[in-house]
């Protein structure tokens, strides 16, 4: 009995410790947001609201342009990751096809190169069609950048699907599209879900394309936008940056928050055989 105590005291404590560590930053960030000085801990808390008018009075800042083009950008790049990373999933799992190991493993490989080793060479490009400071510059490196991810999460969930499911719709009548579109999408739905929302993170907190490939407020997304804000005199306005930080972590995280439960459903499903 002892020993059950002492073992949960010890995972209470190494619980209490993880969700410390992990949230104290936020805590921080979200302090800071509210405080009229940065070195507050040392100088003392003046509350305020000034940072968040500032966010999102003043026009020179573009918080809400940089908000709108990652919001759009996140949104075209999940969706078309999703319908590509779906078709490619139906077609492993599903059709008589040679060498379906080689295809993931050769995705997976490609994924595993760094941005920064690729960046150069993707500038290059899009300077030659003309891309350069236009979102479609940041949505089709998103979508090579995502597909890896989305592919493996979903070929998972997918060959967790009765193939009896296929032979009865085909029996019925259905052809293999409205077996993929009437059948097997419906069923894989929490697992698509999750690679959606999984894609939407990703795009959304991506920096260094969006750094290359972006020149001001017309295209740029928010996490180049926050940290490229400056002061009227070149200073780093900490607070500003606090409160557009914050201002874009709440929706996500309360977006995770409201979904969590069919998150894990839709990624633990995939990866258990049943």
């Amino acid at each position: 009995m002892k020993e059950e105590t002492l073992v949960s005291a010890l995972t209470f404590a190494a619980a209490c410790f993880m969700a410390v560590f992990s949230l104290a930053p936020f805590l921080y960030m979200f302090a800071t947001s509210f405080s009229a000085s940065p070195d507050y801990l040392t100088g003392g808390f003046n509350f305020t609201l000034a940072n968040y008018s500032d966010v999102l009075g003043v026009r020179s800042l573009h918080f809400l342009d940089y908000l709108r083009n990652s919001l759009v950008v996140s949104f075209v790049s999940s969706a078309a990751t999703v319908l590509l990373a779906s078709l490619a999933a139906y077609a492993i799992t599903r059709l008589e096809m040679k060498g379906k190991a080689a295809i993931l493993l050769f995705v997976l490989a490609v994924s595993m190169f760094p941005q920064v080793s690729l960046i150069g060479y993707l500038f290059r490009v899009m300077t030659e069609l003309d891309l350069i400071n236009t979102r479609t510059a940041l949505v089709l490196p998103y979508i090579a950048w995502i597909l890896p991810l989305a592919l493996w999460i979903l070929v998972s969930y997918f060959a967790q699907i009765p193939k009896e499911l296929d032979r009865a719709a085909v029996i019925d009548g259905c052809t293999k599209w409205q077996v993929l579109f009437k059948v097997l999408l419906p069923v894989a739905l929490p697992g698509i879900f999750s690679t959606a929302l999984l894609s939407f993170i990703f795009a959304f907190n991506e920096f260094l394309f969006a750094l290359m490939l972006t020149t001001d407020y017309q295209s740029r997304t928010i996490p180049v936008g926050i940290a490229l804000f400056q002061g009227l005199h070149g200073e780093t306005p900490w607070g500003q940056i606090m409160a557009a930080s914050t201002l874009t972590t709440l929706p996500i995280l309360l977006f995770t928050l409201l979904f969590q439960r069919h998150i894990v459903q839709g990624l633990t499903r995939g990866a258990v055989k049943g």
